[in-house]
């Protein structure tokens, strides 16, 4: 595919998770090409490298612990910033607008993660397109208060692991309706760097902005914790961060069951939350042990149901609902 990238046309990469590191040298090798060709004033501009994993360690065709590997993510991570983009679109729409995007794009290296199940569709194509742009927005829809002063601020990163926060945000809504949450996803990693270290980070008032300046933030991360830790650090007040990610566990279990053993399911983001949401909101911190209690006993719950059918208990993946308070959805659960 460089090859023919470099005759003038455009490709797409497309590959499990776990095998794309097998190319990660060329990857490397044709980035720094890229970057000598941009100082060849006789080199014209290059289509970019596209590259799509559909199959990850998400999947609910689950292929077991030899298949879980998230690492070429940290292979982009490595690419000089003027060259790399990784972009982890939530639903079909934000999907097809990444895509468009990357085909039309020049000089880059291109790193999607996709998903290949039947998941929600969240935004309209309108939004998507707006959503793309800003590589990250508040989802006013799943926030309490479209999001306004909130407790704590749940990120989502990856189409599961946002399902999850969304997931979260439900089981939250039932059991302390008096935490307000700001939900946030993120679709193109680098906007997290530190200010001016990639041509995409948001600049320290901006990501204030969007994150609040004070509240804890738990993201929900697709990736290995170190690859965004790295992508924060330089950022002010970095304690008040808590990070559920890919941790390497895993065996041949459920859907849920892997979320679970890698901390990163729905239960792991509302303690999170109500840990956080404490931090500020006396009426949280009043009843912290009993909700952190009751999370872990419904988690413990979920684990056992695993163990002992061999499935995820029913309406895991039932689709989230929220109230109609906002335009930002195309349908109240649309499958795609």
């Amino acid at each position: 595919m460089q090859g023919y990238t470099a005759t003038g046309r455009t490709g797409i990469f497309i590959a499990c998770e776990s095998a794309l590191p097998k190319v990660s040298t060329m990857v490397i090798q044709y980035s720094r090409f890229l970057d000598a060709a941009k100082a060849t004033s006789w080199r014209r501009d290059f289509n970019s490298l596209n590259y799509l994993a559909t199959d990850t360690w998400t999947s609910r065709e689950h292929t077991g612990p030899s298949q879980h590997y998230p690492g070429f993510i940290g292979t982009i991570l490595k690419v000089k910033p003027d060259i790399s983009r990784v972009y982890l679109p939530p639903d079909a729409n934000t999907f097809l607008s990444t895509l468009a995007h990357c085909l039309r794009s020049k000089n880059f290296v291109n790193y999607i993660i996709g998903s290949k199940e039947s998941a929600p569709v969240w935004l309209s194509p309108e939004a998507a397109d707006t959503h793309c742009k800003a590589g990250a927005s508040i989802w006013q829809f799943a926030s309490t208060d479209d999001g306004i002063n909130p407790d704590v601020v749940l990120v989502g990163i990856g189409a599961d692991l946002m399902f999850e926060v969304l997931a979260a945000v439900v089981y939250l809504r039932r059991l302390v309706p008096s935490l307000a949450i700001r939900v946030i996803n993120v679709t193109d990693l680098w906007i997290l760097s530190q200010d001016g270290s990639h041509p995409h980070a948001l600049k320290h008032q901006d990501f204030d902005t969007l994150f609040t300046p004070q509240r804890h933030i738990h993201f929900n991360y697709h990736g290995y914790a170190n690859e965004l830790q790295g992508l924060l650090f330089g950022r002010p007040n970095l304690d008040r961060v808590s990070i559920g990610s890919y941790e390497g566990a895993g065996s041949n279990t459920t859907p849920l069951g892997v979320l679970l053993q890698n901390r990163c399911s729905r239960y792991h983001v509302a303690e999170a939350a109500v840990r956080g949401g404490a931090q500020c909101n006396p009426r949280v911190a009043l009843n912290l042990q009993e909700l952190v209690t009751h999370i872990q006993h419904d988690r413990a719950k979920a684990t056992q149901y695993i163990e002992k059918y061999g499935i995820d208990p029913p309406r895991t993946y039932d689709v989230p609902q929220f109230p109609q308070n906002s335009d930002l959805r195309q349908t109240n659960g649309t499958k795609s």
